[in-house]
């Protein structure tokens, strides 16, 4: 089985504002990059994309190790997913789980892989982290640009 490394970023200019996401794909010497452009999201929802988009890009079932710093993904996927679906998708309030609709095909394309998560705390020079940081917002600025 591969072992991919996928790091991933979501920015956001106003929570909510316009969003960006990026995700990093690296397998042995190959590097993919990937980023994109919501125009009225939260940051929540575009760390989620980053996370979905990248392993989206995952032609077969692989081993890969996801590094986000984003608690809300990574506590999302450890530790609260299972309460959320035996629950019918409430939270611990018995309201309904925000951002269902990118948790649900999140958690199917993570059944298709052997997956690990790694928490990294942002903007403290992590290099990856740094790197997908900077295409998420680039996302941002070149919709700007060209709008």
């Amino acid at each position: 089985m591969k072992k991919v490394y996928l790091y991933t970023d979501g920015a956001c200019r106003g929570n909510p504002g316009p969003g960006g996401w990026a995700a990093i794909l690296r397998y042995e010497n190959q590097e993919k990059i990937l980023y994109g452009y919501e125009e009225e999201t939260t940051n929540n929802r575009m760390e989620l994309m980053a996370v979905l988009q990248g392993l989206s890009a995952l032609k077969q079932s692989c081993h890969v190790t996801i590094t986000t710093d984003s608690q809300y993904v990574a506590h999302g996927m450890t530790q609260w997913i299972q309460g959320w679906k035996k629950k019918g998708w409430k939270n611990s309030k018995k309201e309904p789980v925000k951002n269902k609709d990118l948790w649900e095909p999140l958690d199917e394309m993570v059944e298709k892989h052997e997956v690990t998560w790694c928490w990294v705390r942002g903007h403290t020079g992590h290099p990856e982290n740094e790197l997908a940081d900077e295409y998420a917002n680039l996302a941002i600025d070149e919709k700007k640009r060209n709008s």
